[in-house]
């Protein structure tokens, strides 16, 4: 089921994939990356595994992306295109827990934006540490500066940022570091997949969070 939002950016899309109406407990929304759309393999498997665990996801299109343009903007504006979308989903969560979060880039616009949207955690999936062969452009500031309960699931192998990289997060972070892994979550042939890992790994801290 999708859905048209009205942003400051232009208009941003929704897809919803809705958890039995019995066994929902709790609502996601993620946001994609700066190079690609909803259709990114992790986005997916969270689309397609957590609703029968419980967990509405909804997959939200940027509206630079809606628009059908290639480049994301500012990050100013990619925040302005995601908090009336934020606020929307939550509305309709009707008072279910609500999280937010997102891949790369969209990691960090939930991370920024976590707490003004009144949500109870942030999912940071292959969270950009900082660019390819530049640790020293590093973002983890956005990361730490959360204030909410917040989850990074990071790929061995990823160039924005491996799990080793990472500085000591607060006790209200949790970082789990895959086995293997890009920053698509893509594994070498000789590697296992860790996409249902990934998607194991969201599902328990969510757990815990609602305890």
């Amino acid at each position: 089921m999708q859905e048209l939002i009205t942003t400051p950016a232009g208009d941003a899309r929704i897809t919803r994939f809705p958890a039995p109406a019995r066994k929902r407990r709790a609502v996601l929304a993620l946001g994609h990356g700066a190079g690609g759309g909803i259709a990114a393999p992790d986005l997916q498997v969270l689309a397609a595994t957590l609703p029968g665990r419980g967990i509405d996801v909804v997959l939200v299109e940027q509206p630079w992306v809606v628009a059908g343009k290639k480049l994301a903007p500012a990050p100013k504006t990619l925040d302005a295109g995601w908090l009336p979308v934020a606020a929307a989903v939550r509305t309709a969560a009707r008072k279910k827990p609500f999280l937010v979060g997102g891949r790369s880039a969209g990691a960090r616009v939930a991370c920024r934006t976590g707490a003004a949207t009144g949500a109870a955690g942030v999912v940071a999936l292959a969270f950009p540490l900082h660019p390819p062969g530049r640790p020293e452009k590093s973002r983890a500031e956005e990361l730490l500066g959360t204030g909410l309960p917040t989850l990074v699931v990071q790929g061995a192998t990823d160039p924005f940022g491996t799990p080793g990289e990472f500085p000591e997060l607060p006790g209200t972070h949790r970082l789990d570091a895959l086995p293997a892994g890009d920053h698509s979550f893509t594994a070498k042939k000789t590697e296992e997949p860790v996409l249902d890992a990934l998607a194991d790994a969201v599902t328990q801290w969510i757990d815990e969070l609602l305890r």
